[in-house]
């Protein structure tokens, strides 16, 4: 047990005791305890296996390979239309994590599996045809700023491909495509931790919010 996610609980005010359920179940798998992106997450031999978190409507078990897993239950849900890789168990209440016991531990020895074979997603490449008529203009304003961001990984180009086509106006759009232009220029991702751009800051865990 990690004193990180005892802290998360305490301050956490949505589904606090169904969290605290669902994690002593996880537990049991063995996996080690961290908290990562502000909820805890769950690692075997380094590799990110599930995270556990609340939302308004449900709280959830997130398999971040959970598209490779066999799913015989059919419990298995797609977050959002654009999400490839990762699949949630939504539940809501005490009871109906516990009815569910058995079938989330086999899903959790299934995951490490997959980890232990390296098993990888094969993810959608991004074309250029998904690319927003504001970041065209970007990269033919400034060359080097496409050869940076086809060196992204196909994941991190998806993330911001879908930061910068969310706003409606095309103002708003440029705003974002301008404030990730040092990041992608250092390779990082939209969420990554910005300490190796410059010096590392003390005490640092990765968790803070970017300085970009």
């Amino acid at each position: 047990m990690n004193s990180l996610v005892d802290d998360y609980l305490k301050k956490v005010k949505n589904w606090n005791e169904e969290l605290t359920v669902l994690r002593s179940i996880v537990l049991e798998s063995g996996l080690v305890e961290e908290l990562k992106w502000r909820n805890p997450c769950y690692t075997f031999e380094g590799k990110n296996i599930l995270i556990i978190g609340g939302f308004k409507e449900f709280c959830v078990l997130s398999f971040f390979k959970g598209i490779l897993l066999s799913d015989p239950e059919k419990i298995l849900k797609q977050q959002g239309e654009n999400t490839q890789s990762a699949r949630i168990i939504p539940l809501t209440s005490v009871s109906e994590i516990l009815k569910h016991k058995h079938t989330i531990l086999s899903y959790i020895y299934e995951a490490v599996e997959i980890e232990r074979q390296g098993l990888q997603v094969e993810f959608k490449k991004t074309t250029e045809s998904d690319f927003p008529i504001e970041l065209e203009n970007k990269f033919k304003e400034i060359p080097d700023f496409k050869e940076a961001f086809l060196a992204l990984t196909p994941g991190r180009q998806r993330a911001y491909l879908l930061y910068f086509k969310a706003p409606v106006q095309s103002k708003t759009r440029d705003s974002r495509i301008d404030s990730s232009l040092l990041r992608i220029f250092y390779g990082k991702g939209i969420n990554d931790c910005v300490c190796g751009l410059s010096k590392k800051m003390p005490g640092c865990d990765g968790s803070h919010k970017s300085l970009l």
